[in-house]
């Protein structure tokens, strides 16, 4: 028997971290997590909800437009943002996300310089896609 037999992958292992991140999330309509990776450490991680300080969707509601709730930032957002606000580099790092990235998050992802996503669950948005493999940022689904 090998010694990784049984064990999660390192990308099973990373998403399993961002389906426990999703917990955290505020908003009923999805719950989504996101854990950006380099070197198979952790740098940062986020979960869609409400700006800072203002009330979350589970307390008055989801802010609804054209069918999406616009009152939280999504997790790969959070998870960009906190990355930004410790001063910590995502440039060549991994982000794995529990539902694959909006279009909004796409290009927040290309700008973040982070070279891949593995995500789990489809989003039905393929200018998201066709702008990450434009961008030469790998894809990898994982369910």
């Amino acid at each position: 028997m090998g010694a990784d037999e049984g064990r999660p992958s390192w990308n099973e292992y990373f998403m399993n971290i961002a389906h426990e991140v999703a917990k955290r999330s505020t908003c009923e309509r999805a719950q989504v997590g996101a854990v950006i990776v380099r070197d198979k450490r952790i740098l940062t991680s986020g979960y869609n909800g409400s700006p800072r300080g203002l009330p979350h969707c589970t307390e008055v509601g989801c802010l609804m437009e054209n069918g999406h709730c616009v009152r939280t930032l999504h997790a790969e957002q959070n998870a960009i943002i906190q990355a930004a606000l410790h001063g910590v580099s995502t440039q060549g790092a991994v982000i794995y996300v529990t539902h694959q990235p909006c279009f909004l998050c796409a290009k927040t992802i290309i700008n973040a310089g982070i070279k891949e996503i593995v995500y789990g669950k489809e989003y039905q948005d393929d200018r998201s896609l066709d702008f990450l493999k434009q961008a030469g940022v790998k894809i990898s689904i994982l369910e």
